[in-house]
């Protein structure tokens, strides 16, 4: 059929009037629509999904809603409906094809529904979404068809399209229409996904397949199906100490062992908020009050995480592999910014059922956010529809100001993430352990992510927000990721083993925390290799002090660590400069380092489609500056000793070399690693057993960090083997008196030294006290 004679560039009156309707749905209900809920909550769904109180004449939305109609008047152009497939490239096996179509079918929908798309109101475009829908009913996704392959598909992307576009054109349908569409869901959501809590309907799995079965309930009038939803939420809600969800240090897991705050967690997060905002004062509001933890994460899981827009990449698991997706329409860049961009609309929408206090906090994140990412703007992001771009200029526009970066550090134990927040920069540590996996790959994703979880420290300064987003995965050498160590030995792709199942036997991983200074450790074990290593960051004021100790392998092959791998983007011509224990790169930072460090500048040429097998195959060249220490052919107890200065200048830098005063080293071997920077008043450690190091004796495993402020110091201490067993700790100098102390701690003796017990629990927590110091 000709799509040019089906076209419509101008809405016909029937269309204005459709637009009008919709957008007017948010309005108070007529006396016979609030006397059925099911149609209030139908109405509701489609502000949250298609938005209201915008102008589709104005920008950016008129720009994104012509996109919406060309893109529906070319799905409906190579619409041909097959015994196997909807479009032709999309077959239902794999299964991805079936969430495609109805991806497409979703698309066409907003287009005939939404003002401004030059399809509005088009019937025959509304036929055609009909003549899909009723295809895929009756050709595969139907109660007599038994799934295979990715269960996703089934049970989360293609319900959550389906129950979408059937709400959305609930009107145009007809009763048999609305029952296939039900008996869908029923058959591939039973009971038995929501009612029993594991396997893959836990944390953002389930609230995603909860989404489906409560719009389910609300088209077929099914209270029962609504309750059930609503009720199985409750088990994503409280803090977990294992396994997938949320934990009370703001840790993220999904797939049991994967830190993901940033896809999954965006996945949750946004759920969350739309099932909030859709059952809010029905007879199935969500009032649990477990549900204050998911409101309290928004500051306490999230936020840390996100930086000028941004969320960094740590907390991405496999998705840092997709970039550009073959399957993708739109051609969107799936990057850091891209789910960074995810979390902030999905706070935008959860604030507005937050308390005025709380919106007013969260709209000034948001703000700041939109405010400084200006690697990708976000109030234009092409990610977004007219609905999640609306919520968002509503924030951009509200009263409340702006607010800043903050300042501050916080130690993710449950997921091994640490981010470090100064005025000048944001550092951010990756580590692994029998919790936490190297690396997660799976469905043709993220292959060569093996060495993510050997301490990649990953950090911005300003105006490098695109240091992780500009090319980096396909053209990074994934052998020599920034801060990690590592055996040089060849990896097959997906080495390990996939969904998170690479995990190394340690414990000790962790570290300890006042909120702005840290001190963090890594008991390292290389995937398939037999390299092992102590690895410790301290992080201080405008620094990370960079320890290791203990590098011993028998593999064969060379052992390095990357003191940095900076990506200079397309022909970059960044001055690299060194020094006498100093280096220095133009517009990044600078280091200092001992002698031996190697440098390397090189351009690396690479495609997504190589770290992802449903992503393009376009290549890009970047160019690289690398740095790395050779520990030799199998060391054995080899050390190093640097410090990462971002954002200094070659003059900061050159003269911190100089200053033989500023750090003084106390222990570097297998044993401890500790560190005194008496100008910041700070000391601290990581002993990896029972000893003695500069002030501090430990009589276990710990992390311990002292700070002395005048006559009074903080002392923090954590112990990140996690084996909960009472530690005792000396700090040999004079304390008068201990003027606060956690209830874990009990003071044993002051004096001339302080002696302390701690009772740590098992969660890797600080435990600190306050002490007033003998002048």
């Amino acid at each position: 059929m000709n799509p040019q004679r089906r076209a419509h560039p101008h809405p016909t009156r029937r269309a204005v009037l459709i637009a009008a309707a919709l957008l007017a749905a948010a309005a108070p209900a007529p006396a016979s629509a609030a006397a059925d809920p099911y149609a209030v909550l139908r109405r509701r769904w489609l502000d949250i999904a298609l938005g209201t109180g915008y102008d589709p004449t104005a920008e950016p939305y008129a720009a994104r809603l012509a996109e919406t109609g060309a893109l529906a008047r070319a799905f409906r152009a190579t619409m041909t409906p097959a015994s196997a497939s909807l479009w032709p490239g999309f077959p239902y096996d794999p299964p991805t094809g079936i969430t495609q179509s109805y991806s497409r079918l979703w698309t066409m929908t907003q287009a005939y529904l939404q003002q401004g798309t030059g399809s509005t109101g088009d019937e025959t475009l509304l036929a055609d979404v009909l003549r899909g829908l009723d295809h895929l009913s009756a050709t595969v996704y139907h109660p007599a068809t038994t799934r295979y392959g990715n269960w996703w598909e089934w049970q989360i992307g293609s319900p959550r399209l389906l129950m979408d576009t059937t709400i959305a054109l609930y009107d145009h349908l007809g009763a048999r229409r609305v029952e296939a569409a039900c008996a869908a869901v029923d058959h591939f959501i039973p009971d038995t996904a929501l009612t029993d809590y594991s396997g893959t309907s836990t944390g953002a799995n389930r609230v995603d397949l909860c989404r489906s079965v409560a719009l389910r309930g609300i088209l077929g009038a099914a209270p029962d199906r609504i309750a059930l939803a609503r009720d199985a939420l409750s088990p994503v809600f409280p803090y977990v100490t294992k396994g997938d969800g949320l934990y009370a240090d703001g840790s993220f897991v999904q797939h049991t062992w994967v830190a993901y705050s940033g896809t999954y967690g965006q996945v949750m997060l946004d759920g969350l908020g739309r099932l909030f905002a859709l059952l809010a004062g029905s007879a199935w509001e969500v009032t649990d009050p477990a549900r204050r933890i998911v409101l309290d994460s928004v500051e306490r899981a999230y936020a840390p995480l996100i930086h000028d827009g941004l969320v960094m990449d740590s907390v991405n698991g496999r998705a840092v592999s997709r970039g550009y997706l073959k399957s993708d329409d739109r051609h969107v860049m799936r990057s850091d910014h891209f789910h960074g961009q995810g979390i902030i609309a999905a706070v935008a929408l959860l604030a507005g059922g937050a308390d005025a206090g709380e919106r007013d906090r969260w709209y000034g994140m948001v703000k700041g956010w939109i405010e400084r990412d200006t690697v990708a703007p976000v109030l234009t992001a092409p990610q977004f529809g007219v609905a999640d771009l609306a919520r968002l200029h509503t924030v951009a526009g509200s009263p409340v100001p702006a607010a800043p970066e903050p300042v501050g550090h916080h130690l993710f134990a449950a997921m091994d993430r640490a981010v470090h927040r100064r005025p000048g920069f944001v550092a951010n540590i990756a580590m692994a352990s029998d919790r936490i996996a190297h690396y997660e790959c799976g469905n043709g994703e993220n292959p060569r992510g093996w060495h993510t979880g050997a301490g990649m420290l990953s950090w911005w300064v300003p105006g490098g927000g695109d240091q992780y987003t500009d090319w980096y995965w396909p053209t990074v050498d994934w052998y020599r990721l920034p801060g990690t160590t590592v055996s040089t030995g060849r990896l097959p792709d997906r080495a390990g083993g996939e969904w998170g199942e690479p995990k190394p036997d340690v414990r000790w991983v962790g570290g300890t925390t006042d909120g702005e200074y840290a001190a963090v450790g890594q008991h390292l074990k290389g995937l398939a290799s037999t390299l092992q290593a102590r690895k410790s960051w301290f992080c201080a004021e405008d620094a990370v002090i960079c320890l290791g100790a203990g590098i011993t392998c028998t593999d064969g092959v060379p052992v390095e660590t990357v003191v940095d791998n900076r990506n200079l983007g397309e022909d970059g011509t960044r001055t690299f400069v060194r020094g006498r224990g100093w280096a220095h790169l133009e517009g990044h930072g600078g280091w200092l380092v001992p002698e031996g460090l190697r440098a390397l500048r090189e351009d690396r040429t690479g495609a997504w489609s190589d770290i992802n097998t449903t992503s393009t195959d376009e290549r890009r060249t970047r160019r690289w500056q690398t740095l790395w220490l050779d520990h030799g052919t199998d060391p054995v107890d080899a050390t190093y000793a640097y410090v990462l200065l971002p954002g200094a200048s070659r003059r900061t830098v050159a003269a911190r070399a100089a200053d033989r005063h500023w750090l003084s080293v106390l222990a570097n071997d297998s044993a401890c690693q500790a560190v005194r920077v008496d100008r910041l008043g700070l000391t601290a450690a990581n002993f990896w057993r029972a000893g003695t190091a500069g002030p501090f004796t430990a009589s276990a495993g710990a992390s311990v960090l002292v700070r002395r402020r005048g006559r009074t110091a903080t002392l923090c201490v954590s112990e990140p083997p996690r084996t909960g067993e009472p530690l005792e700790i000396v700090w040999n100098h004079p304390v008068r008196a201990v003027l606060r102390a956690d209830d874990t701690v009990e003071v044993l003796a002051t004096g001339r030294l302080l002696h302390l017990r701690v009772t740590p629990g098992t969660a890797c927590a600080s435990h600190e006290c306050e002490l007033a110091l003998t002048p």
